[in-house]
């Protein structure tokens, strides 16, 4: 089996999407996200009235998927624009959980 050593390295990724994203589940479709992919710690909230923000630590193979499901988002929103920081991994996160709205 060939395995690349950069997927299974660590990292954080800090991801903002603008659009029609809330009031149509897109908190509950991205920590689905991260449950799914499996092994994705970190949260998910409300920035203002057209923004999500989630910041997301495991391997890296993981959070490249869970940032492309968050991308996709629920059949009823509408991601316009999305940004994504790789940031230091801190490792603080036990689980993947909905924050409180800015």
């Amino acid at each position: 089996m060939d395995r690349n050593p950069l997927r299974d390295e660590v990292v954080r990724a800090h991801v903002w999407v603008k659009g029609r994203v809330q009031g149509v589940g897109f908190r509950a479709h991205v920590e689905y996200a991260a449950r799914m992919v499996g092994q994705v710690t970190g949260w998910v909230r409300n920035v203002g009235y057209d923004t999500v923000e989630a910041v997301a630590e495991g391997e890296r193979g993981k959070v490249e998927q869970f940032i492309e499901m968050m991308k996709q988002g629920p059949s009823m929103s509408r991601v316009d624009e999305s940004t994504v920081e790789w940031e230091d991994v801190t490792g603080e996160f036990r689980e993947f959980g909905v924050r409180r709205s800015m």
